[in-house]
This record gives structure tokens, C-alpha cells and sequence, in this order.
């Protein structure tokens, strides 16, 4: 008999419960419903160890590896040394002043043409020119003085010349004789040093002429001024230093790029190299130019040795202006329509590791590269020539334009987690 148990705030009481119907159940039977359950626990029991094998399985398998190729191709490897310098005129010429004084007149200004002997500014010359005057005027006395001098001597010498025939006939005395070759011989000195006099105050008025003509500030070459530094007014000393009035460019059609190239890539580069440039003005627009001078003199900024290489460039147009800004390439050497590979072909090896380097930096040097062929990565030897930091060129070896060669590895982007199961 059943029963149930009624459960009530502060008892507990049995209660009898329905009373079953129909004959006992023989032992036999019951038995037999016990069996399947015994079965269906060992069924879950397979399952589930076979699942979680093949879960422990899909965790524990090595994935495939996956490469990153790129393709052979042909093209063109250029070999450079890159290297930033200013735009300069080829020829710069700083006009100054020789003398001193206030600037009376100016008659050039910034980006104005102008012709070899064209005055561009005057300086106040009335100081200089009171010199002059008073040179020639000292000039003046000293010839005067000469033509005064150079009579007295003709006098002098005619007196000598008859006292002499007067002595000869013993009617003078030897004493009027000496007196009177003496006064010949002092009037030949005086007309001498007049000459000189007469030379000194010439050389004095040529100074001072001079001087006068260096008030008038005047250009000596062809070209265009690009820099005035004085006003009208503005006093101008010459005293210690020249200064600088204004900056003429000799010929705005004929530049030059300064290229400041470390100590590390100086060795490549040679006069008459092809160079390329741009500047930020025109940055779609590539410049070309030829290395016209190395010069020898190193520039040490913060321990950095750097030289300067001269390119010329011809600006016809007139696009390129002083003091722009220049990123150059050197040209070293120049391969056309060659088979190339991408530089980090020849860096990688299985694993994924890399040796390091941009490439062979050496022509002529042999290195292995890993090809696709047939789905498997197979290494190729191969022999090299010049790179350029993006391609190195293909001399000798295996290899075929459009060939797939490794670059790097990659992992699988996706793994399958591991299956959980709830009983």
C-alpha cells in the first residue's frame, strides 16, 4: 500500500493513499523492463567517448601550413641613394658697398632684371665729391707750381751756359761760374720734385674720383635680384666689413640641387650619375638632373658625416624657385625589363624565419628563393644582380616569369573550437 506524507506548519502526518488495482506483477516481468535502460546507458556511454576522441582529436591536429606568395615578374630595377638638399642658383653674386653712407636712391628691387654695369642704388656722394674737388684743385697748384718751377729752370740754365762762355774768356771768376751751375743744378731738382708733387695729387684725385663712382651701387653680371637688404635712408658702414646690399642670381634658368648623401652611400655615387628629385611644390612632377661635383668637404651634424653632391638641373620654365626643399635619388645602376623577384622571397625560410636583411646587396651573389610548383614549396637557387629595397633582379636560376615564389607564413585564420557536451 502507498502512502503520502502531508507536510503542514508545525506536523508532519502520514496520510493512506490510493490502493492499486488489478493482479501483482510477476517477478519475471519486471525483469525484463530493467534491461534496455542498462543498454541505452551503454549506448550514451560509446558516443560520448567517441565524440570527445574526435574533439581531443580536431584540438590536437597540426593545422596546414598557409603561404604568402607573390608572383615573378619583369620590369625595371633601379638601383638609388636617396638623400634630401635645396634648390640653389648655380652662381649667387653679393653685391656690397665699398663705401660708407646713407642710401639715397634705390632702383632695384626684389625679382627685377637687370643688366651688368645697371645702377641699382646710389649712395649720398656729396662727401666724396668735396674730395674730389678739393684733389683736383691741390692737383691744379701743383702743376702751377711745376710750370713756375720749369721756367725758373730755363732761366738757370741760360745763365749757366753764359757764364760759362764768359769764364772761358777769363772775364769772370771761377766763383760766378760754381754760383751759377749751382743755381742751375737746385732749379733741375725743384722742377723734379713738382713732377712728383704733380704725380702724388693726381694719384690722390684718381682715389677720390674712385670713391665716388663706388656711390653708385651697380650690378656686374646679368641676372635677377632675389634679395634687397636696405631701405632709402638707411646709413651703410664699411668700415670693418662689406655689407651686403642686395643677392643677384646670375641665371634663374640653370639651377642646382645640394644634396647632403651620408658617408654610407657616398661610394656609390660618381660625377656625370643620373639623379631624379621633387619638391614639395610640384609633387607629382619628377625632376632629372646629372652630378656635376662631389665636393670633399664632410659636414658632421650630431656625430651624422655627410658630403655635398652638386646636381645641376635646367629650369627653363622657371618653376623651381631658390631655397625649395628637394627629395633626391642618385641613380647607381639600371636594369630594363628584367626578371625580378619581390626582396622578401629572398628573406624567407620554412619556419617563417628570416635572415634579416633588404635583400642581397652584392650583384652577382646566390641566394634561394621557394617556389609553388605543383602546390608543394620547393627552393630554387638562384643568382642575383642589383636590387633597388623592393626588387632585386633575377640573373640565373629556375625560374619563370609568373612563377609564385613564398614570401612569408600564415597561421589558419580560423580553428573549429572544441566540442562541449552535456549529458
Amino acid at each position: 500500500m502507498k502512502t503520502n506524507v502531508v507536510a503542514t506548519p508545525g506536523e508532519l502526518r502520514v496520510v493512506p493513499g490510493p490502493q492499486p488495482v488489478g493482479p501483482p506483477i510477476p517477478s519475471t516481468v519486471k525483469k525484463r523492463r530493467r534491461r534496455p535502460v542498462w543498454w541505452v546507458a551503454a549506448g550514451m556511454a560509446l558516443a560520448v567517448a567517441v565524440i570527445g576522441l574526435e574533439a581531443w582529436r580536431a584540438t590536437h591536429a597540426t593545422p596546414p601550413v598557409r603561404y604568402v606568395t607573390a608572383a615573378v615578374t619583369r620590369g625595371d630595377v633601379i638601383r638609388a641613394v636617396s638623400a634630401t638638399g635645396t634648390v640653389n642658383p648655380v652662381t649667387t653674386i653679393q653685391v656690397g658697398t665699398y663705401v660708407s653712407g646713407a642710401i639715397q636712391n634705390l632702383y632695384c628691387d626684389y625679382n627685377t632684371k637687370v643688366r651688368k654695369g645697371q645702377i641699382c642704388a646710389k649712395i649720398d656722394p656729396r662727401p666724396y665729391q668735396t674730395i674730389v674737388d678739393q684733389d683736383r684743385a691741390s692737383l691744379g697748384t701743383a702743376k702751377a707750381q711745376l710750370a713756375k718751377d720749369q721756367t725758373s729752370l730755363d732761366y738757370a740754365k741760360l745763365s749757366f751756359d753764359r757764364t760759362t762762355t764768359l769764364r772761358a774768356k777769363g772775364i769772370i771768376s771761377q766763383d760766378t761760374l760754381d754760383a751759377a751751375e749751382n743755381a742751375y743744378n737746385q732749379a733741375v731738382a725743384q722742377v723734379d720734385l713738382d713732377r712728383s708733387t704733380v704725380a702724388q695729387h693726381a694719384a690722390a684725385l684718381e682715389a677720390s674720383e674712385v670713391n665716388l663712382a663706388y656711390t653708385d651701387i651697380v650690378s656686374p653680371v646679368n641676372g635677377t635680384v632675389v634679395s634687397r637688404n636696405v631701405n632709402v635712408g638707411q646709413t651703410v658702414a664699411a668700415s670693418f666689413q662689406t655689407p651686403t646690399l642686395f643677392l643677384i642670381a646670375d641665371d634663374l634658368t640653370r639651377m642646382q640641387v645640394d644634396a647632403n648623401v651620408s658617408e654610407s652611400d657616398i661610394g656609390g655615387v660618381a660625377e656625370g650619375s643620373e639623379a631624379t628629385f621633387s619638391v614639395e611644390a610640384f609633387p607629382n612632377r619628377t625632376f632629372e638632373g646629372i652630378v656635376t661635383q662631389l665636393r670633399q668637404a664632410p659636414q658632421t651634424v650630431q656625430n651624422v658625416v655627410t658630403y655635398d653632391v652638386v646636381i645641376s638641373v635646367v629650369n627653363k620654365d622657371l618653376v623651381l624657385l631658390p631655397g625649395m626643399t628637394a627629395t633626391v635619388r642618385v641613380l647607381l645602376a639600371t636594369r630594363k625589363n628584367v626578371l625580378r623577384v619581390p626582396d622578401q622571397a629572398l628573406r624567407y625560410h620554412p619556419g617563417g624565419l628570416s635572415s634579416g636583411g633588404s635583400g642581397p646587396s652584392v650583384a652577382g651573389s646566390r641566394a634561394e628563393v621557394w617556389v609553388i610548383r605543383n602546390g608543394v614549396a620547393t627552393p630554387i637557387t638562384v643568382q642575383t644582380g642589383i636590387d633597388d629595397d623592393s626588387y632585386t633582379e633575377v640573373v640565373q636560376g629556375e625560374l619563370r616569369e609568373g612563377d609564385r615564389v613564398v614570401t612569408a607564413e600564415q597561421a589558419p585564420t580560423g580553428t573549429a573550437p572544441a566540442p562541449m557536451f552535456r549529458l
